[in-house]
């Protein structure tokens, strides 16, 4: 490769990464799709790649999967499936330890089958609304939602994108994976409990009854039904071991056949701006690995290293802080295959790229999207009062993530 080239696309590679670090850059009006896109676009032409080339970097399997995950979780939604579970969980609690257990579990568990940001976009506005009716202080409530959702991710492949990107890279089943990490999502969860109950012990210290009035959730019985009828479908078909991103496609195509709802109302909230930075992103890292990891620790990287599974779960820690998750995995991907391609080291890099998210403020769009929708309703979640529960969290859960996974080695 001429230096120039090299040079180039090494400082194209660069400036994306940053950006999508970063979010933006100051004065122009760029997310992190557009930023992904851009420097895709820019490396095509560097490179001299034709578009069926750069295509074929793409992984459509991963693509599929998201795609037709967000198509379940939009009929979900409209057909008031979430309503119903948030309702639920204010029913039940009678105290404030209560309250926030069922948060804790109930936001696990469904960020595992629905992705962490559906959750918390669908959750919070209503535990705001709960909590304030209740007089009782938001924060430590809607800090538990943020990690568990985090937290919960982790046990299955369909639970957050780089899940989704490990699952289809590593060629684990949906139950292999599940079975695995599933033990440690549940820690986890139990952690993020006795964390956010030990610092703030003034708002669960009284053992005060809650009473408050049960919301009427709009429920569309007819989709409903359907939603989750294709949803027990799709499980048995994740179950008996078919192509996850095939199923779910599959499923996807099961709700878009109807009479009920407009394909317009669907599409119009199907988030395609991650669609485009994770088909961008595809294309940045992968030259990356051309370009700079593989030549420099090709067939090496074991050398380098005297615990794989620690070293890189901690590598995949500090640069999902750094870069974000989905792109650490991206990166660090080439670097499992290099180590052999066992299954633990792909277990390892899920479990240690999902629970980075929880560090700080920034460390998951799940974090923003709780932050931002309670700024809206007049509450402030700082970066600071974040990080007295996060740093905790992060790292207990990181280390009886690796304890567990050592066991099973």
């Amino acid at each position: 490769m001429d230096d120039t080239i090299y040079y180039l696309s090494i400082l194209t590679i660069a400036l994306t990464l940053i950006g999508i670090a970063i979010g933006s850059y100051p004065g122009f009006r760029m997310n992190r799709a557009t930023i992904a896109l851009v420097g895709a676009t820019v490396l095509i032409i560097i490179n001299n790649l034709s578009l069926e080339e750069a295509a074929k970097i793409v992984d459509i399997n991963t693509i599929m999967l998201l795609f037709a995950m967000m198509v379940l979780n939009i009929n979900l939604r409209l057909s008031g499936f979430f309503n119903i579970i948030a309702n639920r969980i204010i029913k039940i609690a009678k105290t404030p330890q209560q309250l926030l257990a069922l948060i804790i579990f109930s936001s696990g568990f469904l960020s595992s089958l629905f992705l962490n940001d559906t959750i918390v976009i669908m959750f919070t506005p209503l535990l705001i609304e709960v909590i304030l009716k209740l007089k009782r202080n938001p924060i430590p409530y809607l800090i538990a939602l943020a990690t568990s959702a985090n937290v919960g991710s982790v046990a299955t492949i369909v639970g957050n994108p780089q899940n989704m990107i490990i699952g289809i890279f590593s060629g684990l089943s949906f139950i292999e994976f599940a079975a695995k990490l599933f033990p440690v999502a549940l820690l986890g969860l139990l952690i993020v409990w006795i964390v956010i109950v030990m610092i703030y012990r003034k708002e669960f210290r009284e053992k005060i009854i809650l009473k408050s009035e049960e919301l009427q959730p709009r429920v569309f019985r007819p989709l409903l039904i359907k939603s989750s009828v294709v949803l027990t479908i799709m499980l048995i078909a994740f179950v008996s071991g078919l192509p996850i991103a095939l199923s779910a496609l599959g499923a996807s195509a099961l709700l878009l056949i109807t009479r009920r709802i407009k394909p317009e109302r669907v599409f119009i909230e199907l988030d395609w701006s991650l669609l485009v930075f994770f088909s961008g992103l595809f294309i940045v890292t992968d030259l990356l690995n051309q370009i700079l990891i593989a030549p420099n620790f090709n067939g090496n990287i074991e050398f380098i290293t005297e615990n794989p599974l620690i070293d890189l779960s901690v590598i995949s820690l500090i640069l999902s802080n750094l870069i974000s998750n989905v792109p650490a995995v991206l990166v660090l991907s080439p670097v499992i295959k290099q180590l052999g391609n066992s299954e633990i080291y792909w277990l390892a890099l899920a479990m240690s790229s999902t629970f980075a998210g929880n560090l700080t403020l920034l460390g998951s769009v799940a974090n923003l999207i709780v932050a931002e929708s309670a700024k809206r309703h007049g509450v402030n979640l700082s970066f600071s009062e974040y990080l007295k529960s996060g740093i905790p969290i992060t790292i207990l859960s990181v280390l009886i993530g690796i304890f567990w996974l050592i066991f099973l080695i």
